[in-house]
């Protein structure tokens, strides 16, 4: 069901097509522990690239979280950065090229698991994935948050993920407040920064948060600053919004944020961060 424009939670965990039916959202729903594949599985995989997200997938995680921008020619695309330099072999900005253009560069190439040492994916064939791509390897079911990098995908996005069905599974995040004004429900809407920056002096004046928002996904720094994260999740979680911490690989932290009431931890290493879980809940059973 959804209450002024947001979903609402519950506090029991059913199956995943039972939380659809009955109007919660998969990543909003407050009843468990999620591990969120941080652009798939990029500790051991070329980021944001169908290989990453499967290999993601297949050890299990809850969802996955990728970035997407528009090409030149109005495809989008999975890419983080706005330039090609630091995933690729290719140069300059991303959306200045064509699809088929984007298609030639090797995303691949610079991944290393050894400091630049080696370079094992090189020459294996990993392309920049479309978003009707990466959608194509996910199972029918699985929740994903859609990072939209620039407000001119915004559109192409939305009329992709609508036509496939994906609404009722996607948490839309952005850095651009305007880019998510068109994605309403089913769609979950991520905390902008102006949101986050606002439940941040709530928190700090004894006020509790006063969301237009689904989930915030928050930092544990930002930059040298750190970010309350742990009274954050407490604060939200008592009005029936879920948090999301990004980055985070260190098993202790992540059993201590989930322990202080957030929601998910998105991960560059979700084998790592799924055994924290399993431990966790060992321990606590």
């Amino acid at each position: 069901m959804v209450v002024e424009g947001r979903w609402t939670t519950r506090s029991t965990a059913p199956s995943l097509s039972g939380r659809l039916a009955f109007g919660v959202h998969p990543l909003t729903d407050l009843a468990r522990p999620l591990v969120i594949a941080h652009r798939g599985d990029r500790a051991h995989v070329p980021e944001n690239t169908v290989a990453a997200i499967t290999a993601a997938v297949a050890l299990g995680v809850d969802a996955v979280e990728f970035d997407v921008r528009l090409s030149a020619d109005g495809e989008v695309f999975v890419l983080h950065d706005p330039t090609l330099e630091r995933t690729t072999d290719g140069v300059g900005p991303a959306e200045a090229r064509h699809m088929r253009e984007l298609r030639t560069v090797d995303a691949g190439y610079r991944w290393t698991p050894d400091g630049g040492r080696t370079f094992p994916f090189r020459g294996r064939g990993i392309r920049i994935p479309t978003l009707d791509e990466v959608l194509d390897a996910l199972p029918a079911e699985l929740p994903v948050i859609v990072e939209l990098k620039t407000e001119a995908v915004a559109s192409a996005a939305l009329a992709i993920l609508s036509r496939r069905g994906v609404a009722p599974r996607a948490l839309m995040g952005s850095f651009r407040s305007s880019a998510l004004a068109d994605f309403a429900p089913p769609f979950a809407r991520g905390a902008t920064p102006p949101q986050a920056a606002d439940a941040l002096v709530r928190l700090c004046t004894a006020r509790a948060p006063a969301p237009a928002y689904d989930a915030i996904c928050i930092p544990p720094w930002h930059g040298l600053i750190p970010v309350p994260v742990k009274a954050l999740a407490r604060a939200h979680r008592r009005i029936g919004v879920a948090t999301h911490v990004w980055t985070v690989n260190d098993p202790a932290r992540a059993i201590a944020y989930w322990a202080a009431g957030a929601t998910g931890i998105v991960t560059d290493d979700p084998a790592t961060i799924l055994e924290a879980r399993r431990t966790w809940r060992a321990r606590s059973s």
